[in-house]
C-alpha cells in the first residue's frame, strides 16, 4: 500500500496488476494455490445463470430460486409456486434438466442447514439452536439485567432506553417471575443495539441495504435449548415516519408471524456481519497478524517459542493480504454482501477501539466475560457451563484443555522458572513489539497479560494457539454450512419492516411472503455470496490439522518434547472419538435430533473441501 497525497495515514488502493507483499516463505504451496485458483472458477461460473435470470426475470421472490442451483435437486414446497422451469430462458432451462458433470460445474453442495421439503423460513428452535452451535456462536451472552441497558451515550443518540418490557417476556418464561428467570440463568440475549446503531443512519441511506440495531432475547428451556421470546429493533430517534423502537414477540396470527420472520431475518444478517467483521477477522486475522510479524522480526528460527509456534504461522500473512486486496477492501465482497456496505471497516475498527482485549481471548476467559460460565474449580477445565449444551464451548474446552496441557509441558521444559523469562531478550522483545507497534492505540492498557513467569507464557501462548487454531476454525468453516442457504440466513436485507402508516403496509398485507423474499437478497446477490464464503470454507489438500506436526525431528534431541507432542496428537483423536459421542447423545437437543445437525466444527480432523469440520493448527482461510 501506498500513502494517499492528502492523508499520509491513509492507505492508497493498490492497481489491479499489483499484489500486497508477503514474504516468499509465507507464500501459499503450489496445491493450495490451484485449489483456491479452481474454487474461484467454479464460484464464477455458478454465478453466470443466476445473473442471466436476474436480468431477465429480476423477480421479487428471486431468492427461492437458489434451490435449483444446489445439487441433487428435489421438489421444495414452493417449487409448483414457482414454476421456474416454464419461464426460465432456453439454456438455463436445459441445464436444470442435466446432471453429471455440467451439475457439478453449475450447482453448489448443499449447506448443512439446507434441507428439501423443510421450511424455506427459518424455525424458532433452528434459530435458538444456531447461537449456540451455528455460524457465530461467540455473542450470545446471559442477561444479567433486564431491560437490558445501552452503553451509548445519550447526548449523541438520543434515548437508548430499552423499549423491552415485562410484559413482552413474562408469558414465555413457564411460570417465572422475571428476577427468578435472571437469578436462574435462564435468559440470555443477543445485542447487536450498541454495536449497529451509531452507524444506521449511514446504512440505512444507501441503496439497497436497510438494517435495525437488534436486541433478541432468549429463554433457556428445560431441554437445554434457546427460545426466541422477543426481538428489539432500534433505529436512530428522529427516524422519518417510525417510531424509534419497535419490539416484536412470538406469532400469534398469520400477520406476527411474517413480521416475526422479518425480525429473525434482520437479526441474522446482523449476526452474519459482526461474525465476519469482528469474531472473524478482527479478532483473529487483524490482530493475530502484529504477533506473526514480531515473531519473524524478533525470534531466531532455533527459538524454542518460535519452533512451537511455527505451524500456527502458516499462511495467515498470505491470507490476510489476499483479504485486505479482495474482500474487505472498498467495494470488496465484504462491502457487497453484508448490510453495512462501505461502512463495514468502521464497525470492525469501532469493536477493536471498545471491545477487543486480549486478556480476554482465552475461551475460558471469553466464557465468563459473556456470562456462558463461572469459574468451578471442581469441574474439569475450571469453569462450569451455564449452558450444558452448548457445543461450540464444551467441545472447544476438550481442545484448550489440551492445547493449554501442551504448552505447559513445553514452556516448563525450557523455562524452569521466572528468570529465565525475564532475561530472554529475544522472548521480550517479541512480546512487547506485538504489543507496541502491532496494537499502539492499546499499547498502555492496563490489562495486557504480563510476561514475567512461565504460568504468563504459558497462558499467552495458549491463547494464541487456541485463537489461529480452534477458534478460528469454528468461524472460518462453518461459513457455507451454516450460513450458505440464504433464504434462512442472509447477509442482507433491503427493506425495512413496514409500519402501518407506512405505504407499503398495504403491500405486506396483501402478500406477505412476496414482501419478505423482496426484503432478502437477490438470487445473483445469493449465489455470489455462496460462491465466496464456500471457497473461504473449503479445506485444501495440503492442510496441515491440529496435532500433526512435520518437524518432529527438530527436536529430536529432547524426548520428553516428543513425548508430549505424541501424547497431544493422541489426545486430538480422542477429542474427536468425544465429539462423535456427544453428537449421538440424543439428550444434547442442539446437536442432536431429527432436523438437527451435528456439530462437528471441532472435529481436528477433515477431508478436503467445505466439510464443516477439521481445525488446521493455523489461520489457512
Amino acid at each position: 500500500m501506498m500513502q494517499t497525497w492528502t492523508d499520509t495515514k491513509a492507505e492508497s488502493r493498490l492497481s489491479e496488476s499489483e499484489s500486497i507483499y508477503v514474504p516468499r516463505d509465507e507464500e501459499l504451496e503450489d496445491i493450495k494455490r490451484e485449489n483456491i485458483d479452481q474454487g474461484k472458477l467454479m464460484g464464477v461460473l455458478r454465478n453466470v445463470v443466476p445473473a442471466l435470470i436476474d436480468n431477465i426475470m429480476a423477480t421479487e421472490d428471486g431468492v427461492l430460486n437458489v434451490d435449483y442451483f444446489i445439487k441433487e435437486t428435489g421438489h421444495s414446497e414452493f417449487k409448483s409456486q414457482l414454476g421456474l422451469g416454464a419461464i426460465l430462458p432456453p439454456l438455463p432451462r436445459v441445464l436444470f434438466n442435466l446432471g453429471g458433470a455440467i451439475e457439478e460445474i453449475f450447482k453448489f453442495d448443499p449447506p448443512k442447514i439446507f434441507s428439501r421439503g423443510k421450511s424455506h423460513f427459518l424455525l424458532d428452535d433452528e434459530f435458538g439452536r444456531q447461537v449456540l452451535a451455528g455460524l457465530n456462536p461467540l455473542s450470545i451472552e446471559r442477561l444479567k439485567v433486564f431491560p437490558p441497558l445501552s452503553k451509548l451515550d445519550p447526548s449523541t443518540y438520543g434515548s437508548v432506553e430499552s423499549a423491552l418490557k415485562e410484559e413482552h417476556i413474562i408469558g414465555h418464561l413457564e411460570g417465572m417471575s422475571i428476577q427468578k428467570a435472571l437469578e436462574e440463568n435462564k435468559l440470555f440475549i443477543l445485542d447487536y443495539h450498541d454495536v449497529y446503531l451509531p452507524f444506521l443512519d449511514g446504512i440505512n441511506a444507501l441503496d439497497g441495504r436497510k438494517a435495525y440495531a437488534t436486541t433478541t432475547i432468549f429463554y433457556l428451556t428445560k431441554m437445554g435449548t434457546l427460545k426466541p421470546i422477543a426481538i428489539q429493533l432500534a433505529l436512530p430517534t428522529g427516524y422519518p415516519n417510525t417510531a424509534s423502537k419497535k419490539v416484536l414477540t412470538p406469532p400469534v396470527d398469520d400477520t406476527s408471524k411474517w413480521l416475526w420472520q422479518l425480525g429473525k431475518a434482520h437479526v441474522c444478517a446482523n449476526d452474519a456481519a459482526i461474525h465476519t467483521l469482528v469474531h472473524h477477522w478482527l479478532r483473529i486475522h487483524a490482530c493475530m497478524e502484529p504477533l506473526i510479524i514480531a515473531a519473524h522480526r524478533q525470534l531466531s528460527v532455533m527459538h524454542p517459542i518460535f519452533k512451537l509456534l511455527h505451524p500456527h504461522m502458516r499462511y495467515t500473512l498470505k491470507a490476510n493480504a489476499t483479504t485486505r486486496e479482495v474482500l474487505i477492501n472498498a467495494e470488496g465482497n465484504v462491502e457487497t454482501n453484508y448490510t453495512p456496505g462501505k461502512f463495514c471497516m468502521q464497525i470492525s475498527c469501532a469493536a477493536y477501539k471498545n471491545w477487543w482485549r486480549f486478556d480476554m481471548e482465552g475461551l475460558p476467559a471469553d466464557l465468563i466475560r459473556r456470562g456462558l460460565a463461572v469459574p468451578d474449580a471442581t469441574q474439569p477445565h475450571g469453569i462450569r457451563l451455564l449452558i450444558e449444551d452448548y457445543p461450540y464451548a464444551a467441545d472447544g474446552l476438550l481442545i484448550w484443555s489440551s492445547i493449554e496441557k501442551l504448552v505447559h509441558t513445553y514452556v516448563n521444559h525450557y523455562y524452569k522458572d521466572s528468570n529465565p523469562i525475564s532475561s530472554d531478550n529475544e522472548l521480550q522483545s517479541w512480546y512487547k513489539e506485538f504489543i507496541n507497534l502491532g496494537h499502539p492505540y492499546h499499547k498502555n492498557a492496563s490489562w495486557w497479560p504480563k510476561l514475567a513467569t512461565p504460568e504468563d507464557l504459558i497462558s499467552i501462548l495458549t491463547t494464541i494457539i487456541w485463537i489461529v487454531s480452534a477458534q478460528h476454525a469454528a468461524l472460518n468453516f462453518s461459513q457455507y454450512p451454516y450460513g450458505g442457504y440464504v433464504p434462512i440466513r442472509p447477509p442482507l436485507m433491503r427493506k425495512l419492516i413496514p409500519n402501518e402508516d407506512d405505504s407499503e403496509y398495504s403491500d405486506f398485507i396483501m402478500d406477505p411472503q412476496k414482501y419478505f423474499l423482496s426484503s432478502l437478497p437477490s438470487l445473483f446477490q445469493a449465489t455470489r455470496f455462496m460462491a465466496v464464503i464456500n471457497i473461504g470454507s473449503a479445506h485444501s489438500p495440503d492442510e496441515e490439522y491440529i496435532g500433526d506436526r512435520n518437524d518432529i525431528s527438530s527436536w529430536s534431541g529432547d524426548p520428553e518434547i516428543i513425548d508430549a507432542f505424541s501424547q497431544f496428537s493422541m489426545e486430538m483423536k480422542n477429542i474427536e472419538i468425544e465429539i462423535e459421542r456427544r453428537n449421538a447423545d440424543p439428550k444434547l437437543r442442539n446437536r442432536c435430533g431429527v432436523g438437527v445437525s451435528p456439530y462437528e466444527l471441532l472435529i481436528p480432523r477433515s477431508e478436503c473441501g467445505a466439510t464443516g469440520r477439521g481445525v488446521p493448527n493455523s489461520v489457512t482461510a
